[in-house]
């Protein structure tokens, strides 16, 4: 009779509390897109011809998709550097320094192994360099916090300057390539060690280094007890401290395994796309992994399909440019209001009546 009424109570409730999860972020969006319907008119743009374009260029040919995709992979693997934490409930922001830096240790060891290594162990340790800086960049945030008190959004921000200057110090120093003229940057790494792309694509196999990573931390959070350790934490710090969880090294592990996953796509970014690293690796895909994270509700999971429906709408950034005479910095906008619309229904969680359970249902 215990179990049985015991069930009458949670079964509802989390039906409730899932509904919740996808009915609010839709709503959000759709929000989002009347807003951004409401710019483009000002902006003397037909909103309906636009979504069109968008669209088209997201979604609508076979090449398209393939655009999406590639802008997808770098995206699904930010977002976990936002995603992860959170369950913590820490919010960290510093996507954009872990990317920079995974690239960039990953091109320092791809020129350092050059040829000397078959191309999968030379590939294999670039990922490793820039998983390990990553996660050490934003595992500084995590420290700062639990141990310091420092605020681990503001620090892990002030770490994505950091690390774009140390770049650009780099790129423009030690490891300038004087042949290459039109910018400072790096040599470029050797051909046998860039990542390839699918047969008869131009999708390279960086989508799947981001579709593997987000699957095995869905299953660490949700399936181990490391997971519900970290969950726990985030829940309650003080009921944590008291179960005897060691929240710290909780804290520390967490922000590394974000900022690694951060850092791999730093990597695949310049092993697969850039060939070398200079400013053209900061593309914001850092700052939109964030947007990807809060979208998703921090569900490993969901950012694999918010990441390719932000990689669309990136893809069509020059579409709308060329056929609507907006600016190419429209797609930024329109990402800035959806991340507001999903902040605000943030609040919106637990509020609503309808999502409610009442007593009479017990």
């Amino acid at each position: 009779m215990t179990v049985s009424l015991s069930q009458r109570v949670s079964d509802p409730t989390r039906w409730r509390r899932s509904l919740e999860a996808i009915v609010l972020p839709v709503a959000a969006l759709v929000v989002a897109l009347v807003i951004f319907g409401c710019f483009c008119a000002l902006a003397g743009a037909n909103p309906f011809a636009v979504y069109g374009s968008i669209y088209k260029a997201a979604f609508g040919r076979w090449s398209a998709w393939q655009n999406t995709l590639i802008r997808a992979a770098p995206l699904m693997l930010t977002a976990l550097c936002t995603a992860l934490p959170a369950r913590l409930g820490l919010v960290i922001i510093g996507n954009e320094g872990a990317l920079v830096m995974g690239g960039l240790a990953a091109v320092i060891v791809g020129l350092g192994v050059g040829t000397t290594l078959p191309p999968l162990m030379a590939q294999a340790a670039m990922a490793i360099a820039g998983m390990v800086t990553g996660g050490l960049w934003i595992m500084l945030a995590g420290t700062l916090r639990h141990y310091r008190g420092v605020n681990e959004t503001i620090s892990s921000l002030l770490l994505n300057y950091i690390a774009i200057a140390f770049m650009n110090h780099l790129v423009e120093g030690p490891l300038r390539d004087s042949t290459f003229v039109t910018k400072p940057s790096s040599a470029e790494l050797d051909p046998s060690i860039w990542l390839g792309t699918i047969p008869g694509t131009r999708i390279h196999f960086g989508l799947f280094y981001g579709l593997i990573v987000c699957v095995i931390a869905y299953y660490l959070i949700q399936r181990t007890t490391f997971g519900f350790a970290a969950r726990t934490a985030g829940g309650n710090v003080r009921a944590a401290r008291v179960a005897g969880l060691p929240v710290g090294k909780l804290t520390m592990a967490v922000c590394f395994l974000g900022g690694s996953a951060a850092g791999l796509a730093g990597m695949v970014e310049v092993a697969a796309v850039q060939k070398r690293i200079n400013e053209s690796l900061v593309s914001n895909y850092g700052y939109a992994g964030i947007l990807v994270a809060f979208v998703s509700r921090h569900n490993p999971l969901a950012t694999v399909l918010v990441a390719i429906l932000l990689g669309g709408i990136l893809a069509s950034g020059g579409v709308l440019q060329r056929s609507h005479e907006l600016p190419d910095a429209t797609v930024l906008v329109f990402q800035g209001i959806v991340f507001l619309c999903v902040l605000f229904s943030d609040s919106l969680y637990g509020k609503l009546p309808w999502f409610r359970e009442t007593a009479k249902g017990v």
